[in-house]
C-alpha cells in the first residue's frame, strides 16, 4: 500500500477541498493517527485516521455559501475583457432576504468566496459561490453525482431518434456523455438533467441534432431550487438545505 499526501487523501475523504487541507495544516489543526502534523506535503497510509481540531472544525462552521440567480453577460468567474465577473453582484443592495434565514450580508463574506461550477456568459439561472470547500467538491469533483436541470430554448425540429441521442448517444471531444434526462418542457423548450458539465455541452449537444439553443436557464442544482429568487439577486444557503 502507497502512501498518499494528506492533503489530498483528506479531500477525497471529504474533510475539506486540498487548498482548505494545506491551511490547517499549516496551523497545526490536522492530527493523523492522534499526532499533530504541519508539515505541507506530508504523506500517511489511507488507513490511517485523520481530525480536525476543533478550531478548523469552528471554521468550516462559518464558512458561508451564497445562491446567485445570475443573468445574461456576467462570467462565472474571473473578469473577462468587456464582462465582469458575478461576484460582483453580490452586495447589500442586491441580497434577496430569506424569511427563513434573514441573515443580513457581510463584507467578509466575499473572501475566498469561489464558484462551484460554471454557468456560461450567454446563459442565467442558479450559480453557486460558496467558501466551503466540502460543497465545491460536492459539486464539481471528478465523482460529483449531483443533478443540474435547465431549461432551454430552442429553435428547430426534433425527431424522436434525436431526442434519445439526446439522452444517451453523443459524444464531446472524443469521449462518450454521461446519461441525460431530457424531455419537451413546452412547444419551443427542452428541460435538461445532467450529472456532468462539460464546456458549453448543453448547446454543443443541440448544435448535434440540428437544433439551436437560444436560451438557457439553469433552475435547480441537486436539493436546490433557484425557485422565486429574482434575477440578479443572492441569498445565502439555509442551514436546513442541503444539495
Amino acid at each position: 500500500m502507497e502512501k498518499i499526501r494528506l492533503s489530498k487523501l483528506m479531500s477525497e475523504q471529504g474533510f475539506c477541498s486540498r487548498r482548505e487541507a494545506d491551511r490547517f495544516i499549516e496551523r497545526g489543526w490536522v492530527s493523523v493517527d492522534g499526532e499533530s502534523i504541519s508539515e505541507l506535503g506530508f504523506k500517511i497510509y489511507p488507513t490511517q485516521k485523520i481530525q480536525l481540531n476543533k478550531a478548523a472544525q469552528i471554521q468550516q462552521q462559518h464558512q458561508i455559501t451564497i445562491l446567485l440567480n445570475k443573468p445574461v453577460g456576467y462570467v462565472s468567474g474571473q473578469a473577462e475583457p468587456g464582462y465582469q465577473p458575478a461576484i460582483n453582484l453580490i452586495n447589500r443592495e442586491s441580497q434577496f432576504i430569506d424569511k427563513k434565514f434573514p441573515q443580513r450580508f457581510n463584507q467578509a463574506h466575499l473572501k475566498k468566496l469561489a464558484p462551484a461550477g460554471r454557468l456560461d456568459i450567454d446563459s442565467q439561472g442558479l450559480l453557486v459561490m460558496t467558501q466551503d470547500g466540502r460543497i465545491a467538491k460536492q459539486l464539481i469533483g471528478n465523482d460529483s453525482k449531483i443533478e443540474k436541470e435547465y431549461l432551454v430554448r430552442v429553435e428547430g425540429s426534433l425527431p424522436r431518434e434525436k431526442l434519445a441521442l439526446l439522452n444517451y448517444g453523443l459524444s464531446l471531444d472524443g469521449q462518450a456523455l454521461k446519461h441525460a434526462q431530457v424531455s419537451w418542457q413546452n412547444k419551443d423548450q427542452l428541460r435538461f438533467i445532467l450529472k456532468e458539465g462539460r464546456k458549453r455541452q448543453i448547446r454543443r449537444m443541440c448544435e448535434l441534432v440540428t437544433l439551436k439553443a437560444t436560451g438557457l436557464k439553469r433552475v435547480r442544482i441537486g436539493k436546490v431550487k433557484l425557485a422565486n429568487l429574482p434575477e440578479g439577486k443572492w441569498r445565502y444557503l439555509r442551514e436546513d438545505e442541503f444539495f
